[in-house]
């Protein structure tokens, strides 16, 4: 009977993660070129990650729509932000939960300064660097306006590039003005829809029901293992504390 491609993507988005380009561009490959299914139907649950990783993948959905024909629809679990939200905007219809965390489209970098640590311990650091601005950003050393432009820069080249995909993404259905949707903010799904960023609410099963006429699934992607999934968990942890996230 009548069936849709179903893919997971869970967790933060990041090269040697299992929610990467090079974990999930093969996978997506897979969905896309079975002749049966009836379309693609992604379930992510990810507050985001690097840009680029989430770009690639984007660019992969759009790439495969336009060779299969197959019909994507994005379906929203307790997080869709930031670099999620920018791979969910690849996809035909965008669904989410009433309470679903939606949005964060912006770009944040952090990190620490640790400009008089050294003294007190009593260590001196030794650095040797060819070139003028090698050691720009170091956290030994004082913030520089140079710094600070120079990161404020790129930023915003990487935001704007975040900004173009939505507004192409989600043309003639968003119904707020820019500088409200990409100030980084983020909404629950019920303003999502308001907003225009998603499509509707609902859960997997309705969606699949409501767009392909059916609850059933071929699902792709491996199944983790239980040490696969603890260290999905250990890994999360870690990232709360350290990871720093473009997006």
């Amino acid at each position: 009977g009548k069936y849709a491609a179903l893919i997971h993507l869970d967790g933060m988005i990041a090269p040697g993660r299992d929610f990467s380009a090079e974990e999930i561009v093969p996978v997506l490959l897979d969905a896309f070129s079975d002749r049966h299914a009836e379309g693609v139907i992604i379930d992510i649950n990810s507050p985001g990650g690097t840009p680029v990783q989430s770009a690639i993948i984007h660019d992969a959905i759009l790439l495969f729509k336009k060779k299969y024909h197959k019909k994507v629809v994005v379906v929203g679990e307790d997080l869709l932000t930031s670099g999620a939200y920018y791979v969910a905007v690849s996809a035909d219809k965008i669904y989410v939960n009433a309470n679903t965390l939606t949005g964060s489209i912006g770009v944040i970098m952090k990190g620490f300064g640790f400009v008089d640590a050294l003294k007190k311990i009593g260590v001196e650091r030794r650095v040797y660097a060819v070139g003028n601005e090698k050691d720009r950003l170091d956290p030994f050393l004082p913030q520089s306006p140079q710094d600070l432009e120079k990161v404020k820069g790129v930023m915003t080249e990487v935001h704007q590039n975040f900004a173009n995909a939505v507004l192409e993404g989600r043309k003639g259905k968003l119904h707020a003005d820019p500088n409200t949707l990409f100030t980084g903010d983020f909404w629950s799904g019920q303003t999502a829809l308001k907003l225009g960023l998603v499509d509707g609410l609902g859960n997997l099963l309705d969606v699949m029901q409501k767009e392909f006429d059916t609850t059933q699934y071929k699902e792709y992607g491996s199944t983790p293992s239980f040490l696969k999934m603890l260290g999905v968990e250990l890994n999360s942890a870690f990232d709360s504390m350290f990871y720093v996230s473009p997006l």
